[in-house]
């Protein structure tokens, strides 16, 4: 079973879903700024954090089963599921195979759009250097998924972040490559689910096409979308942000697509 933390004893459960050599440490600054009626599930997925890897190719169906497995064994449903970047990819294959789990879907900083051609050919070219230069791969790409305007604000924290990218097996990252490039377009999955979709992204995020993302979600009165000024890390370059917006969507109401 893949590794996990529980925190809090809210009545609504938050389940925390991390991106690309990542791990559940990542939401550490966002964890003050969240409700006390959250209680938070922070989960490790396959081959990232203390979870071990599963196959040469991580799915993102496949680790939507293995989120579901946590939950079954955790005894919850009607939960909402956040995902940030390949986190967010998780969340929708979820919500795809068990609708019925959810009350909520967050996509932080991910797209419900398959990757492009170039976008799969870029991937595919990185296989032999994270095989074989993982330290290399993580220092060249990590800094730039940070907003270039805010460099030297934010030192630290891209730090961590490279931290956090050095932990991860190599080849736990290459499985999760591998699955990335496979997954397909999610748009129907944004179409058809019931419970309250939120969306939040980055104006600076060089990883996914913010303009792109917010500007095909489907016209529903379910689904709100933020764009911030920050790149593709909002949890650790506006911590406090995300999280009052997350507090004040799945626990309240706001009017939709406001930008911070």
């Amino acid at each position: 079973m893949l590794n996990f933390e529980r925190k809090g004893n809210g009545k609504e459960t938050l389940v925390l879903l991390h991106g690309f050599m990542e791990n559940l440490s990542i939401w550490s600054d966002m964890e003050p700024h969240f409700s006390q009626d959250f209680s938070l599930l922070k989960i490790d997925l396959p081959g990232h954090g203390q979870s071990e890897i599963l196959g040469e190719i991580h799915t993102m169906e496949l680790m939507a089963d293995e989120v579901k497995k946590v939950l079954d064994h955790q005894n919850l449903e009607k939960v909402h599921l956040l995902g940030h970047s390949m986190g967010g990819y998780t969340a929708l294959a979820f919500a795809g195979k068990y609708p019925e789990y959810l009350k909520s879907l967050t996509l932080f900083f991910s797209t419900y759009f398959a990757d492009d051609e170039e976008k799969k050919q870029q991937r595919i070219k990185s296989y032999r250097i994270i095989k074989d230069a993982f330290p290399h791969y993580v220092r060249a790409g990590i800094p730039n998924l940070f907003n270039p305007n805010e460099r030297d604000i934010l030192e630290g924290k891209i730090e961590t972040a490279l931290e956090t990218a050095l932990s991860t097996n190599n080849m736990g990252a290459l499985a999760c490559v591998k699955g990335m490039v496979e997954r397909t377009d999610k748009k129907h999955i944004m179409q058809n689910f019931e419970g309250k979709i939120l969306v939040l992204a980055g104006k600076h995020d060089n990883a996914v096409k913010t303009e792109t993302t917010i500007k095909h979600l489907p016209d529903k009165t379910n689904i709100k979308s933020y764009v911030l000024d920050c790149g593709h890390n909002g949890h650790w370059e506006k911590p406090a942000v995300c999280a009052e917006i997350i507090n004040t969507e799945l626990l309240h109401n706001l009017p939709k697509k406001l930008v911070f």
